[in-house]
């Protein structure tokens, strides 16, 4: 029997060190959350609000911002009845003047940000014929200059204290390119290469970010998501993928996997099994991976419809059984995706 080479015996016991290093490395920096203050953006509803219990759970001090405040009071006021502190701000995080107004209330409020949870978010589901300028720019307005804004504004103190954390709520989709989806790939795409920048120059002073790549969730945000061209059709094709457990995972246990990531400090975190299969076949086969989602796009919905039109998910009517759809429809009455004169299938 042939014996192995040194240098591969050499390869394992260096490979399992350095495996037991970082495994003790992680355990040594669990960021306590009790009394922490945590900022997170979109936090009003959808996983944002789903974010805001889990952190609250731990003891935090919960900072949320929204742009409608109707739905921020209705946030706030969940929130606390489960004894969680909430201090709610209107903020549009596409705007750096309304992002620094918002840093200076939280720090009136509790004196300082331990965490920030880059959570705003857009959706426009269609094919690209029917996408527009408008629709890039805005995706990367929420996803892209949003998050460069409020770490540039937290990234000081944070320095200045020799810690803190910030998580960057990125998609697959910014890993792996979903059809119909462009300007949100598009812009996802940008946040990964912004966190993992950040991810890299801020380790240095004790700030961990950690960018999280999330499949489908269960949220609720089908309801707020915006759909072009054929809306109907794109809208119950993507509320199905949504509500189905083989595609989508719960926004609790997404949550709860955010949340713990961002407590050891994960560099990056893939939600969902799902997800992580869809990375590792982009990264070891990308060529059929690029095929298959042909195929998939080649399946879709064409153009026509509302054409470059925008419709709320709320306003196209699903071409789905409500019984199918039934676990995002709760997640939508629970997690405040409704407004309160609306009412789920």
């Amino acid at each position: 029997m042939k014996k192995p080479n040194n240098w591969v015996i050499g390869a394992a016991i260096t490979g399992s060190a350095l495996t037991a290093l970082l495994a003790w490395k992680r355990s040594r920096r669990q960021y306590d959350l009790n009394g922490k203050v945590v900022l997170i953006t979109g936090g009003s509803r959808g996983l944002g609000l789903v974010l805001a219990r889990e952190f609250g759970k731990h003891g935090a001090r919960i900072a949320i911002c929204a742009r409608d405040l109707s739905e921020l009071d209705r946030a706030r006021k969940e929130l606390e009845s489960h004894g969680i502190e909430v201090f709610d701000a209107v903020c549009d995080v596409r705007s750096e003047k309304d992002v620094t107004r918002l840093i200076q209330d939280v720090h009136t409020r509790y004196g300082r940000i331990d965490v920030l949870v880059n959570n705003a978010g857009v959706i426009q589901v269609g094919p690209f014929g029917a996408q527009t300028t408008n629709d890039f720019e805005e995706a990367m307005a929420v996803h892209f200059w949003g998050p460069y804004y409020l770490m540039k504004a937290v990234e000081p103190e944070m320095k200045k204290r020799g810690e803190g954390r910030i998580v960057n709520i990125a998609s697959i989709a910014g890993k792996v390119s979903v059809p119909h989806l462009a300007p949100y790939c598009a812009s996802k795409f940008a946040l990964v290469g912004l966190s993992s920048a950040m991810q890299t120059e801020l380790a240095k002073d004790n700030i961990r970010v950690t960018t999280v790549c999330p499949g489908l969730m269960r949220t609720g945000s089908h309801i707020n998501a915006f759909f072009k061209g054929q809306n109907e059709w794109e809208y119950a094709l993507f509320s199905l993928m949504d509500a189905t457990p083989l595609t989508s995972v719960s926004a609790e246990s997404a949550a709860r996997q955010i949340v713990k990531a961002a407590r050891r400090g994960d560099a990056g975190a893939l939600i969902s099994i799902q997800a992580q299969l869809a990375a590792k076949m982009n990264a070891l086969f990308p060529e059929l991976t690029a095929e298959i989602l042909s195929l998939i796009d080649r399946i879709l919905p064409g153009n026509g419809g509302i054409g470059r039109s925008l419709a709320k998910g709320s306003e196209s009517d699903s071409l789905v059984p409500s019984f199918l759809t039934g676990r995002i429809d709760r997640a939508a009455a629970r997690n405040n995706e409704f407004k309160p004169s609306e009412q789920a299938a």
